[in-house]
């Protein structure tokens, strides 16, 4: 797969900016984080040499001057929010976010509960934490945020708040999803520290849309097409080109909530020390990218997969048919369709040619790959035997698994654990391949080949059960689905 980007060159350029901009506060500062930490797929997706993991090591680079500040809002709570992309709720999602930073030994010095309001789950999952050791601090709704700023910069505004206690340089202050209120949290602090005669600074790690690119470059529309559910929209910062005279790209929200932030550094501060939204982010991915072109490609094929997902996340009740319009307009302006995506119309046709549910990938050579359900396999599970048949040269006609371990495998799922599907899964083929492997030399290279099928694009006929989807998101191969259900059936197992 071809590069884009210098990971190696954004390491250090966003590290040497983010301890510059510590200096420059006096040595504390606190770092909003926004998108995700780990795992950052979008990232690795539309830049091509980006490693899902950049970011954390970019902390690892400074790790001994960080501490980690995680906060969930009290609302998600209640409502049980769930984190798409991993299928688990914030609340776990919190506990995982330590576990991960821990293991990588980040120091978390705290959560924070954000907007809290005394009910029964936002009291137990506070009381849950502290059980684990884990301090938490209570911040409440402030009357009139984030228009009211003499109220906000006041006693019964950040004043109500709980002071976090930190101790280190770098303050990093992240969350299990958007609009959990990071910077309320942030603000919060200085407003603290600077009552007690503490210098301490706020900035942002943003990596999209990127500041220094067009307005309408790829990549930033490819922003746009993720948000499309949280109706960001990409502008020119038009206080940074007043101050500066320079191009800018940031995005509404920030843009339309910098004067009140200016109003809040100038209570705090006495003057404000950002001139526009874009002075707050440190982002020197703009810097590291090392092939337009091929970054180009990449952001116009995700807004394609993101287009199809919207598809069926609207068919499922998850979005409105405006985030759909939203990426369809994007898609016209890049004069860009599904028909780009190969995959696609090779699913549709075999699905039409066998009249069941199928599946095609189009592996990195641009080899075409179909697969349909049979009476022992789903489409998935065929599918990716039939790629590993391929990029291990293995006759088609040869059997990576004998028929007499999968139907054992069929038989327990239907009479012993009441399954209606005897068929199997993604999962089921992969642990039923490693069995085989044990016996047969062709399953053994056919399992050796798994890592060939990472960066593979991948399409359904029929919206995809969930453990197949993720099979397919943990080989990193990115797939996507027909709107339409299996069998007309409302749940699927």
């Amino acid at each position: 797969m071809k590069k884009a980007f210098d990971n190696k060159k954004y390491l250090e350029l966003q590290s040497e900016n983010i301890l510059n901009r510590v200096n420059k506060f006096g040595n504390k500062l606190y770092l909003e984080f926004g998108g995700k930490l780990f795992d950052d797929y979008h990232a690795s997706r539309v830049l091509p040499g980006f490693a899902p993991d950049t970011k954390l090591k970019m902390l690892l680079k400074i790790k001994e001057k960080v501490e980690v500040v995680i906060v969930i809002n009290a609302k998600d709570i209640e409502k049980n929010k769930i984190r798409g992309d991993l299928g688990i709720n914030y609340e776990s999602e919190v506990l995982r976010l330590i576990d991960a930073f821990r293991a990588t030994k980040l120091y978390v010095g705290s959560v924070c509960i954000a907007q809290y309001h005394s009910v029964p789950q936002v009291d137990s999952f506070n009381k849950k934490l502290n059980n684990l050791g884990i301090k938490t601090y209570l911040h409440y709704e402030i009357k009139g945020y984030p228009h009211d700023i003499s109220n906000i910069i006041s006693e019964d505004g950040f004043g109500k708040n709980e002071y976090i206690e930190t101790t280190r340089p770098i303050v990093v202050v992240t969350a299990p999803g958007p609009g959990s209120g990071k910077m309320a949290t942030c603000l919060s602090q200085l407003y603290h520290e600077n009552k007690k005669g503490i210098k301490a600074g706020y900035a942002k790690y943003e990596t999209f849309p990127i500041w220094n690119l067009p307005l309408k470059h790829p990549i930033n529309l490819a922003y746009e097409a993720a948000t499309a559910d949280l109706n960001d929209v990409n502008m020119i910062d038009p206080y940074h080109l007043e101050h500066y005279n320079q191009m800018a790209v940031n995005y509404n929200r920030d843009v339309e909530i910098f004067p009140v932030l200016k109003a809040m550094f100038e209570a705090i501060y006495g003057e404000s020390p950002y001139k526009s939204p874009t002075d707050m982010g440190v982002n020197m991915v703009g810097f590291s990218i090392s092939d337009d072109e091929v970054a180009r490609q990449a952001s116009k094929d995700e807004i394609i997969r993101r287009y199809l997902r919207v598809q069926c996340d609207l068919r499922n009740g998850k979005v409105s048919t405006q985030a759909l319009d939203k990426i369809a307009l994007l898609m016209r302006q890049l004069d860009i369709s599904i028909s780009d995506r190969k995959c696609v119309a090779k699913a549709i046709e075999k699905s039409e040619k066998t009249g069941t549910v199928s599946m095609a990938m189009e592996l990195e050579d641009g080899t075409l790959i179909s697969a349909k359900t049979s009476d022992l396999l789903t489409a998935p599970a065929a599918l990716l035997l039939n790629a590993l048949k391929h990029i291990t040269k293995i006759n088609d006609e040869l059997l990576l698994i004998s028929p007499s371990i999968i139907e054992p495998i069929s038989r327990m799922k239907t009479q012993d654990l009441g399954n209606h599907n005897p068929r199997l899964h993604a999962d089921e083929v992969l642990i039923a391949l490693a069995i085989s492997a044990t016996t047969n030399p062709l399953a053994e290279l056919a399992m050796k080949k798994l890592g060939k099928l990472a960066n593979c694009q991948a399409h359904s006929s029929v919206i995809l059960p969930q453990i197949d989807e993720q099979v397919f998101k943990k080989l990193k191969i990115d797939v996507t689905s027909e709107p339409q259900v299996y069998a007309k059936k409302l749940y699927t197992k």
